[in-house]
């Protein structure tokens, strides 16, 4: 991947705190580059000058001493010149003279090329280093007797100055660069804080609460996007709500001309065995699809009522082994065999038993469209978890993709299906009406892949034990 695409992928507050940080490296690690070059310039500068002055000073008296010193004391002498810690090193008539405290110290140690061009009558200094360690060489001709002094001072000490210079302001620039990016985090904590408020509005809004609004605020760049986002909702939440209303008012007046037809139908229904075949199979299968319809304009009525906010559920306490049972009992489960975990033991469900039975209704009959039949309806306990359930429905079809297992319970989503004319006689809704009737008891459903194929549809309530006196979350959330 290129970089520029790994940066863009990273977060803005990231991205922010990355750019405030290299900012701040940058901008010291300049500095710092700054300060040592000058730092230096200066030290070595007045160290040089102060070498170059005190070697032409000890030529000076050189040149003064030297005719009445005998050749046997010129090492002497050498010694006897504030060197400041120099080597001093004499040539005369072709003999090299070295100071008695510099006599590990050769003239083969001086570099050639200064050698060289002092010999040739030319004063001159140069920077070596000498075993590693960082030298400057001066040669000053004298003339008049036919000789040239030479002075090494080692510059170790400014090295090792110039070395704890650099250490140090490499450190104020790392701790600069750290102060930097912690600004930086702090600074785009707060630009982003009114765009957390925004996402937390959208998640809000997008949980059914349309009458969510951001707060006005005073910062005048700030204003524009909350009232931007208001005017937004608003648009949102009125469009929702009309075609609501529409859908509920279009659902209210099909109701009265399908129960006109339904009565015709059940007249002409009960006169069947008078009319002949090819009538007869066209008055079938006007019953099946009238009934259908039927069936779609009550699951239209029913999500209608929930946009609207006009569900009422009639609650009550029952165990969880009992509403299995009782589903079963009432065909709900239509012949599918139940289980009921032991596990489950006493747990209590505030629940609206019609639409429970419903919401297993429309997994089973869903199962028995899609995925060849349910094969088992249970009742599971959750390790770790005493105040859940699940009612499980497993059926045996070849399961549901990944991509889809959001999808199905949207309204209207038919997957596959929804291309071939006469592959299912659904409307899309039975589960989008099992995540409405779970959603207003406080649960959850999805689907996941059963252990020996198919699928699982499972549904979890909020459970409590017998004489728990808590107010159940559901009520309290209601």
């Amino acid at each position: 991947m290129p970089p520029a695409d790994r940066w863009w992928r990273l977060g803005l507050r990231a991205r922010v705190t990355a750019t405030f940080g290299l900012g701040a490296l940058v901008l010291s690690a300049t500095m710092a580059c700054l300060t040592y070059l000058t730092a230096r310039q200066f030290i070595l500068h007045q160290r040089e000058t102060s070498i170059i002055r005190q070697a032409y000073d000890n030529a000076s008296l050189l040149r003064s001493t030297l005719p009445t010193t005998d050749a046997s004391q010129i090492p002497q002498l050498l010694d006897s010149f504030d060197t400041g810690g120099a080597r001093s090193v004499l040539e005369q008539n072709g003999v090299w003279h070295t100071a008695y405290s510099a006599s590990f110290f050769r003239q083969e140690q001086i570099p050639l090329g200064l050698r060289t061009m002092v010999l040739a009558g030319r004063p001159a200094e140069q920077h070596f280093l000498l075993n590693g360690s960082p030298e400057l060489a001066v040669g000053v001709p004298v003339p008049s007797l036919g000789a040239h002094y030479f002075e090494v001072f080692s510059l170790l000490e400014e090295a090792k100055t110039l070395r704890i210079l650099a250490l140090a302001l490499a450190g104020a620039a790392l701790v600069t660069t750290v102060v930097g990016a912690v600004i930086g985090r702090w600074a785009s904590g707060r630009l982003l804080r009114p765009l957390g408020a925004v996402a937390q509005a959208a998640e809000t809004i997008a949980g059914g609460r349309l009458d969510t609004r951001l707060t006005a605020s005073d910062d005048p760049d700030l204003s524009r996007l909350t009232g931007s986002f208001n005017r937004m909702t608003d648009a949102l939440q009125e469009r929702i709500e009309r075609e609501a209303r529409f859908s509920s008012d279009v659902s209210h007046e099909l109701r009265s001309p399908l129960t006109t037809l339904a009565t015709a139908l059940d007249v002409l229904e009960a006169s069947a065995e008078e009319l002949p075949d090819r009538p007869r199979q066209a008055l079938r299968l006007l019953g099946d699809e009238l009934r259908r319809f039927q069936h779609m304009v009550a699951d239209l009525l029913e999500i209608s009522r929930a946009d609207t906010g006009a569900t009422d559920l009639s609650l009550e306490e029952v165990e969880v082994g009992e509403l299995v049972h009782q589903l079963a009992a009432s065909g709900g489960t239509r012949g599918v065999p139940v289980r009921v975990d032991p596990r489950v033991g006493e747990l209590r469900l505030w629940v609206d038993k019609r639409r429970i039975e419903r919401v297993v209704a429309n997994l089973i009959g869903n199962a028995a469209q899609y995925a060849g039949g349910a094969t088992e309806v249970a009742a599971e306990a959750i390790p770790g978890q005493p105040d859940r359930v699940r009612l499980v429905v497993t059926d045996r079809g070849p399961g549901v993709g990944e991509e889809e297992r959001q999808l199905i319970f949207e309204r209207f989503y038919r997957g596959a299906a929804a291309g071939r004319r006469g592959a299912t006689d659904g409307a899309g809704l039975g589960l989008s009406l099992v995540a409405e009737h779970v959603r207003l008891h406080g649960g959850d459903v999805w689907v996941e892949d059963a252990a020996g194929g198919g699928s699982r549809f499972v549904v979890e309530l909020p459970a409590h034990r017998r004489g728990d006196a808590t107010v159940p979350a559901l009520q309290a959330a209601r």
